[in-house]
């Protein structure tokens, strides 16, 4: 009877044994926990392997953008600023959409002080789609002028900073810039006001001609109004005079303005004043001494 019972309690202690501590007890235990692991690690794989594919795709298919530009335009908005709009074809044959595509324009002076700055961003660029937009540049001549009047007589060089950013497939950033010149034209280039004449006269009044030129080298024309006082060697203002002149860009303006002076005050030396005003500009007085 003693036998039996330990018979029975040493089988029980093997069952108890190889359920808990065996090895393979052990190994059914974390199989179930090595499966989710290995899961994981394939996924993981797989994705980055997708994810360098796309990549890889994406940048490939830059390829296929193209980039086209319009024939400029010159304009005046309500607060008679200049505006310059340059219209930009874009065209995309990749595979995959463009988001934010973005143009930026920054015009320096000589000295580095921005002149003027603008963007122009299209929000989204299908594929196989072809897109025509404006990018704008607002100009204020006057504030130029304002700190340099260099710019109102001579011809000089601005520098321009560009950026181009966009999103490929609407997901990776991508951004491109770079600095070029464009020439400045000044719209009185060899600005000249020669000695006044006098063609004709009679008891009370003596007529005075003054002869005007300039060059325009503005890529703009622009059209104002000329005033001219005259003063005798005292101060005492002997008579003006005022025209209006209107100039295309890139050409040469002569003409004169005439007025009449009263002879008992005119003397044979003096100085002139002139004033140019313009819906882009205004000049002076410049002062011209005579005789």
């Amino acid at each position: 009877m003693l036998t039996k019972q330990r018979k029975h309690e040493t089988a029980r202690y093997t069952e108890n044994h190889l359920t808990k501590d065996s090895p393979a007890s052990q190994l059914e235990n974390r199989e179930p926990m090595n499966i989710p692991i290995r899961t994981i690690g394939i996924a993981t794989t797989v994705f980055w392997t997708i994810l360098i594919l796309f990549s890889v795709s994406v940048a490939y298919s830059v390829k296929d953008l193209q980039f086209g530009f319009g024939e400029p335009q010159i304009g005046m908005s309500l607060d008679n600023k200049l505006v310059f709009s340059l219209p930009i074809n874009v065209t995309n044959r990749s595979y995959y959409n463009i988001g934010v595509f973005n143009v930026t324009s920054i015009v320096l002076d000589e000295g580095g002080f921005i002149v003027t700055q603008g963007s122009s961003v299209m929000p989204l660029i299908e594929k196989d789609q072809s897109v025509t937009f404006f990018h704008n540049l607002t100009l204020d001549i006057g504030n130029l002028l304002q700190r340099n009047q260099n710019y109102l007589f001579n011809d000089t060089q601005l520098s321009v900073v560009e950026c181009v950013s966009m999103k490929l497939a609407e997901i990776i950033p991508v951004q491109a810039s770079g600095n070029f010149s464009i020439p400045w034209g000044a719209p009185l280039h060899n600005f000249t006001l020669e000695q006044p004449r006098f063609p004709a006269f009679n008891l009370t009044h003596i007529q005075v001609e003054v002869p005007l030129a300039f060059e325009n080298h503005a890529s703009f024309g622009f059209s104002g109004d000329v005033r001219i006082r005259m003063y005798n060697n005292a101060g005492v203002l002997a008579g003006s005079g005022d025209t209006t002149i209107s100039v295309p860009q890139n050409s040469r303006y002569e003409g004169s303005i005439e007025f009449w002076v009263m002879a008992s005050v005119i003397s044979s030396t003096g100085r002139l004043e002139i004033e140019l005003q313009t819906p882009f500009f205004s000049y002076g007085p410049q002062v011209i001494v005579y005789g």
